[in-house]
């Protein structure tokens, strides 16, 4: 199972990945955790989630967290396939909440709320990861990926021997 969820290759694809998948969705968390770029911080977030949006405190609080933690850790490479299959599910329950407001985002400030194309680019780059992994220095290849694949000088000397002897 360990192998299943944390091991990954050397690839800059999800290295790539991560950071962007990330870093967008990081500057979302702050504004929901800290309040940065004009959010509401943590009380506010609660408050629109609970009472605006209906949803219960532990699904409000998981969002929180996992658009403000759950992003510094993606961006680490730290369990990249988990907290990119917990993105897809939020993912798909932000699309079903937008998609009455079109596809477009809102850039004129003219419809009632953002439409669905960067939640689509959220949803397709998550599921990515949860194939791939996260990739190129990675938290999860440093702790959990077989030696073998890694630049180390046991690992090059049973790749070596492995090759010689085949």
């Amino acid at each position: 199972m360990k192998k299943l969820l944390f091991n990954t290759n050397d690839s800059y694809a999800g290295l790539i990945l991560r950071v962007s998948l990330g870093a967008v969705v990081f500057a979302h968390g702050a504004q929901k955790l800290l309040g940065w770029f004009g959010g509401y911080g943590f009380s506010g977030t609660m408050d629109f989630f609970t009472k605006t949006m209906h949803l219960p405190w532990l699904v409000a609080l998981a969002v929180i967290l996992l658009e403000s933690v759950g992003a510094v850790a993606l961006i680490a490479g730290l369990a990249t396939r988990l907290l990119a299959l917990a993105y897809t599910f939020l993912a798909v329950g932000i699309l079903i909440t937008h998609t009455q407001w079109g596809f477009f985002m809102n850039w004129f400030g003219n419809q009632g709320g953002e439409g669905i194309e960067y939640f689509l680019l959220w949803l397709g780059i998550a599921a990515a990861l949860v194939s791939i992994g996260s990739g190129a220095f990675s938290v999860d290849r440093l702790l959990f990926s077989p030696k073998e694949n890694s630049i180390h000088p046991e690992g090059a000397k049973r790749v070596i021997h492995q090759e010689v002897g085949s």
